[in-house]
């Protein structure tokens, strides 16, 4: 049985195959299950290593690093020697997202630092509360953070971005209203201005000016057509504060003004 349990921060519940848990374990710690298991096994290490062993070999999981485990592999997983593996898990049944993953026995994926990351530790903080309380629906709201869990793990896979310009387009969606200089975000990850621009170009295939732009006028188009927002009202909220910018900008986008825009088809 695992050691060194934290009951504020441990939970071991189930119903069918849904079981989570925190654990922090010495090298010491292994589990070999060579006749497997029907259900699926998810991981994210929060500090220190642990490893996965399976009839395809062994792979690491490192901080930072979310392991998926299929359901029916043989297996024995632990901590790495010399480590201690501090992680948070789940057991749970098949679900149609887990489609979307590689055909591997144990899928690693490195979520990138910054939101990403923290909404997958949410969404395991999530998954420990809810096994806890075991309040109303709680099993749906259970399903509901591991499908969280396989999209970020399947878009991180899919994408396959550098890192740094993961975080980028993290904070520009996160910033998208304020000012932003091409200086201030290179300083978020750790990039000179110049390094920064070569590299999203080559990521995205757009500069990094006119993807944010992108994203304020997809915004505003959305402000004025779902939630009422003038034209004027829209440009300010997604960080346009030149009326004529906007408007130019959203013409060559879309074909109208934003004020024919806002005003809808047959207005």
């Amino acid at each position: 049985m695992p050691h060194n349990k934290h009951p504020e921060e441990y939970v071991d519940t189930s119903i069918g195959a849904m079981l989570a848990g925190h654990f922090r374990e010495n090298d010491r710690y292994v589990i070999r299950r060579p006749e497997a298991r029907s259900d699926w096994l998810i991981a994210m290490t929060l500090s220190g290593e642990g490893y996965f062993r399976t009839p395809a070999g062994e792979k690491r999981c490192p901080p930072g690093h979310i392991a998926i485990l299929r359901s029916g592999t043989p297996h024995e997983y632990g901590t790495v020697p010399g480590q201690q593996w501090n992680f948070v898990w789940a057991h749970f049944g098949k679900l149609s997202e887990t489609s979307y993953l590689p055909d591997e026995e144990v899928v690693v994926a490195e979520l990138p630092e910054g939101e990403t990351r923290k909404r997958a530790y949410r969404a395991f903080r999530s998954l420990l509360r809810d096994s806890r309380e075991r309040s109303a629906y709680w099993q749906a709201l259970f399903e509901n953070a591991i499908r969280e869990l396989l999209l970020l793990v399947a878009q991180r896979l899919e994408k396959r971005l550098d890192p740094r310009i993961e975080r980028a387009l993290q904070f520009l969606s996160q910033n998208m209203p304020e000012e932003i200089r091409l200086e201030r975000i290179a300083s978020e990850v750790g990039l000179s201005a110049s390094r920064l621009s070569h590299l999203f170009k080559q990521e995205m295939g757009v500069p990094i000016l006119d993807y944010l732009n992108g994203m304020r006028l997809r915004q505003a188009a959305l402000l004025m057509r779902h939630m009422g927002r003038s034209a004027t009202e829209a440009s300010l909220d997604v960080g346009f504060n030149n009326y004529n910018h906007f408007a130019a900008l959203f013409r060559r986008a879309y074909g109208q003004s934003p004020r024919s825009f806002a005003k809808g088809p047959g207005d």
